[in-house]
């Protein structure tokens, strides 16, 4: 959870869940969320997983999922550039202003 209260500061347009963080708009619903880590071995950093969920919205206005995407990334900076990248190619817009 930490990590996505580090990208809220990113991304101020998001709301904010308490477990993801959501940008709306009247087209698209885009979801990050930070994915358990499963690795056992105990050795190094554990570096979180965010999971980056793209849903278009259908002409009865409920939204299905789309594109998804991983991302782990130590640098929250670097991070937060790559989910901003994704989710304009993923719809076509700015995440700043329409999304």
């Amino acid at each position: 959870m930490d990590t996505l209260k580090l990208l809220y500061d990113y991304f101020p347009t998001a709301v904010n869940t308490g477990k993801s963080l959501i940008f709306i708009s009247e087209e698209w619903r885009v979801e990050l969320k930070e994915q358990k880590n499963t690795c056992y071995s105990g050795t190094g950093k554990n570096t979180p997983v965010i999971r980056v969920r793209v849903f278009k919205k259908t002409l009865n206005g409920d939204f299905i999922p789309g594109h998804y995407e991983d991302f782990k990334l130590e640098s929250v900076g670097e991070l937060a550039n790559q989910i901003e990248r994704y989710i304009q190619f993923a719809v076509g817009q700015n995440l700043r202003e329409n999304v």
